[in-house]
């Protein structure tokens, strides 16, 4: 074999292909791999046997075959490579965040049941086929161990040919359970549902059969907890997909704010950020969702915080450069696609500080361009890699004046 007849891996593109230098695309390969004339791949020093037997066909992840290194540094790129695109660069890139393996505390499965079997797992890539899960190297252990008897609870409940949602979450109380799809008729399945959930513990079982959302168990009320406050949690209502991972966005904010002022914290959803930040800081909350809005106000009143909790639609009715004004540093974690309209306020604003979040580089990447182009600074950015083995990378970026 010579040189002329393979190509190199330098990186790996977007969408989770390797790339050579030329800009050849080939699927499940890692930096360093060659490949031959024939299509053959030569592994490099950087390609990993998958911890799971369901690579590469589960769609949940994208890159277990790529060493530890190698993902941080594509977590990386993905985030330089949006700003880049936009003309923008950071003063100071800081060391990815990773979440560990089976720390994931919050996934939405399906279940599909034929004949006597039900499936339940994520779908393969590029199908709606679903992967049995039998193992799972990202989910934390408390939820994987529900699907085993949750195989034999969807025998009862889920109509045959049909498909299911199930979708789990790690609370104060245990796991929240919400079943979307699923048909229970008689005594028998209203039994089972019961038995299910107390013999699992199960913080909460609730079931949507299509017209809106039941809770059949419920011991106590369900919470998550923000900052030593604890918050009504609705059912599988947003959370950050792992521990870890919240902490490293929360203390990356934290740690940028001043010693003193007012701190708004825009599309706050349950508190993540508002209600760690407002053990130091007097905090306004803005969140278009008015579950998630009630309950982070009862939950700040019952704390005893210096907090306003104000149900806005921030899409609509964004925050004015002379209502942000009053802010020491403004924290803004918005939806996938951005914040534009806030974003156009912020930059004609005199806010010292912005602290922006967000799981989406490409969005971010535009709306750091237009703070920029208000007169703002990007000192430094975080990568945040908390679906693990996934091309979904999150991020915080401190913007100054």
């Amino acid at each position: 074999m010579t040189d002329t007849d393979i190509d190199i891996i330098v990186r790996i593109a977007a969408k989770g292909d390797g790339m050579t230098a030329h800009g050849r695309h080939i699927p499940l390969t890692a930096p360093g791999d060659r490949i031959a004339a024939d299509g053959t791949v030569l592994r490099g020093p950087h390609h990993v046997d998958p911890p799971c037997r369901h690579f590469p066909a589960c769609g949940g992840c994208e890159l277990q075959h790529v060493d530890e290194g190698s993902y941080a540094d594509f977590v990386t790129a993905r985030v330089v490579g949006a700003l880049a695109g936009q003309g923008v660069t950071a003063d100071t890139v800081l060391p990815p965040h990773i979440s560990p393996p089976r720390t994931r505390r919050r996934a939405s499965l399906r279940a599909s049941r034929q004949g006597r079997k039900v499936v339940i797992g994520f779908a393969e890539a590029g199908s709606h086929a679903l992967i049995d899960l039998s193992m799972c190297e990202i989910l934390d252990p408390r939820l994987f161990a529900l699907l085993e008897p949750l195989r034999g609870l969807c025998g009862a409940i889920l109509p045959d040919r049909r498909a299911a949602h199930v979708r789990m979450s790690l609370t104060d109380q245990g796991v929240d359970l919400l079943l979307e799809g699923v048909k229970v008729e008689g005594l028998a399945a209203d039994e089972a549902l019961l038995a299910f959930a107390q013999d699992h513990a199960l913080a909460r079982l609730t079931i949507d059969e299509g017209d809106g959302a039941q809770t059949r168990w419920e011991p106590e009320p369900v919470t998550v907890s923000f900052g030593g406050v604890p918050v009504a949690f609705p059912p599988f209502a947003f959370l950050q997909a792992t521990p870890d991972g919240e902490a490293a966005l929360v203390g990356t904010v934290r740690d940028a704010l001043p010693a003193q002022g007012v701190v708004a914290d825009l599309f706050c959803g349950l508190g993540t950020f508002a209600l760690v930040l407002g053990q130091d800081h007097p905090v306004y909350a803005a969140e278009a969702a008015r579950d998630l809005v009630l309950s982070l106000k009862t939950a700040s009143n019952r704390a005893q915080r210096r907090f306003v909790a104000d149900h806005r639609d921030l899409f609509r009715r964004p925050l004015t450069p002379a209502e942000l004004n009053r802010f020491a540093a403004v924290v803004i974690d918005p939806p996938r696609a951005g914040a534009r309209e806030q974003v156009m306020q912020i930059a004609a604003s005199a806010v010292p500080l912005v602290a922006y979040v967000s799981c989406n580089p490409a969005s971010f990447a535009r709306d750091a361009a237009h703070l920029i182009g208000g007169g703002y600074r990007l000192e430094s950015v975080r990568p945040v890699g908390q679906f693990r083995w996934s091309t979904h990378v999150e991020l915080v970026g401190i913007f100054r004046r």
